[in-house]
């Protein structure tokens, strides 16, 4: 009576495992395709802009002003961490010296109320195009955050996947001892 019991207890467990390993496995796989899908398509993206930090020892990527690029200096934005070092050390310190650390909207609604003032419509136009492609930039650099968060996932899941189909075999080698 007890070994038929304890054959039930390890056909379940045995059966829980199988599809916890392949759960792991799915889960895995689908994690695995959205790194791949986020990560290539962020590099396609940046790499088909080619945008490139300033040469090392250019005077706009001067050391004093700059000392977090300097790693960065002559490479293409091609990645994540980059697309955001872009967009927050380059371009976000460029935007904040043209309307004296002003805002575009700041600047929009100033615009709006003096539409002669030809420094303040330049300031506008130049505040919205740095900061657009600031934004763009940064909107990269999470979805390139969001891949490497499912390529975590999916080696997290990959090798839970692998230590549950271990726990299967040695599950199925023991009901075979019971017989």
């Amino acid at each position: 009576m007890a070994k038929s019991h304890r054959k039930t207890i390890d056909k379940t467990f045995v059966l829980l495992g199988t599809l916890g390993t392949v759960m792991l496995l799915v889960i895995g796989s689908i994690a695995w395709w959205g790194y791949s899908f986020a990560s290539s398509s962020v590099r396609d993206e940046l790499t088909s802009q080619k945008i490139y930090f300033p040469p090392k020892g250019s005077p706009s990527l001067d050391p004093s002003e700059f000392p977090d690029l300097q790693k960065y200096a002559g490479q293409l934005v091609d990645n994540g961490p980059k697309a955001k070092a872009y967009a927050n050390g380059f371009i976000g310190r460029h935007v904040e010296k043209v309307a004296d650390g002003k805002t575009y909207a700041e600047v929009s609604t100033l615009a709006l109320k003096d539409p002669s003032n030809q420094q303040l419509q330049q300031q506008k136009q130049t505040l919205f195009q740095g900061e657009t492609l600031r934004g763009l930039l940064l909107s990269s650099y999470v979805y390139w955050t969001f891949g490497m968060m499912a390529q975590y996932l999916a080696v997290v899941s990959l090798v839970g996947a692998a230590i549950m189909a271990v726990l299967v075999y040695l599950g199925l080698v023991h009901m075979a001892r019971l017989k």
